[in-house]
């Protein structure tokens, strides 16, 4: 049987949802399995071999598909024994106002459609995969995969336990740091209410530099008209090791994250991470993070500063950092080497359905 992984979303910026395809559903991730990605050239190109293509070849073969990007095209159900989604998040469903014109039309109404009907699903983190259970049918089998943590941006925390506190008219200097596409779901103003409190407090030379392209909605205009705030859009990885390198904290405030990359990719720099006090967050950084709740920007600086109080704060968290990324990718390892064999059992004996056993749909693995 032929597996297939669709790779048509790939080529644009690389962000969270491409850096996992390229992490999990490469030929060298999926090793020894013998997989054939399905690529496109632009949107136009992705869209028509999402929605036509794929199922064709499953139309015409006794294939098997991976779809690690969009949700599987509805022209797909009929195969769908043969098809495994990996869900990153759900906020397709959970956060529509979040969504522009294209995502509602093209990708929310196959999730849902998906959700229904798909006998198996992979997912990328504990959160998400109880979310997922209650959407899709109750004999649905999920099983995790969670990407390795690799060190993409040439980070590196030597030194920053040493770093002086800089001072400026002996008041501190502390540089804020986020990373995400500017859109309503990231929440970048909740950090900028975060960083003004801090500058009320005992940090008036709070700075807050956001990484990520442009997206849908107002944010960056509001954003770019904000003090202290710096939008530098899409930067290449040597720009963003630079910031990251340069910063103090990384922070985070989403209304909602499937897994948050960026926040374990920010430890190889030894920086401490901010996060909301959510389920997701708290199982992506474990012991490493600091959590606030974004929509309190007055206690949450109140608790930043509160680590900033300890004279130790930036060894501690470079040591924290260091055993929360060997934490999560011995988690990842063994995630792959069950998904391996699961890819493969599916390929020889054709894909069945699972048995309908609800308590083993989102057993570990």
């Amino acid at each position: 049987m032929t597996i297939y992984v669709d790779h048509t979303h790939l080529g644009r910026h690389v962000t969270g949802l491409e850096r996992v395809t390229l992490e999990l559903f490469s030929r060298s991730a999926l090793a020894p399995l013998d997989v054939v990605p399905v690529t496109a050239r632009g949107s136009r190109q992705m869209i028509l071999r999402q929605t036509f293509r794929l199922p064709l070849r499953l139309a015409t073969s006794s294939s098997l598909l991976l779809c690690p990007g969009f949700p599987p095209s509805p022209l797909l159900r009929p195969f769908a024994a043969r098809v495994l989604p990996y869900i990153h998040d759900i906020f397709l469903l959970s956060r529509p106002a979040d969504l522009n014109l294209r995502a509602r039309l093209y990708m929310a109404a196959p999730f849902r459609l998906a959700l229904r009907r798909y006998p198996r699903f992979l997912t990328n983190s504990n959160d998400t995969r109880e979310k997922l259970a209650a959407h899709c049918r109750p004999d649905a089998a999920i099983t995790l995969y969670r990407p390795p943590v690799r060190n993409v941006f040439g980070l590196n925390a030597d030194g920053r336990a040493d770093r002086q506190d800089h001072r400026r008219d002996h008041r501190r200097t502390l540089r804020l740091v986020a990373l995400g596409t500017v859109e309503p779901r990231k929440n970048f103003l909740a950090a900028a209410k975060i960083a003004a409190a801090l500058r009320s407090l005992e940090c008036p030379n709070v700075t807050l530099d956001i990484l990520g392209r442009r997206g849908w909605g107002e944010d960056w205009d509001i954003l770019k008209s904000l003090p202290g705030v710096t939008l530098h859009g899409y930067r290449p990885d040597d720009r963003v090791r630079a910031l990251l390198t340069e910063a103090d904290i990384f922070i985070c405030t989403s209304h909602e994250e499937g897994l948050g990359l960026p926040l374990l990719e920010a430890q190889y720099a030894g920086l401490p991470i901010v996060a909301p006090d959510a389920a997701i967050f708290r199982e992506v950084l474990g012991q490493s993070g600091i959590f606030v709740d974004p929509s309190e920007p007055k206690t949450a600086a109140t608790t930043i500063t509160g680590m900033l109080a300890d004279g130790a704060w930036r060894s501690r968290y470079v040591a924290l950092g260091t055993e929360n990324l060997a934490r999560w990718n011995a988690l990842a390892r063994a995630d792959r080497d069950a998904v391996v064999t699961l890819i493969a059992r599916l390929a020889r004996d054709g894909a069945p359905a699972p048995a309908p056993h609800r308590a083993d749909r989102i057993a570990e693995h």
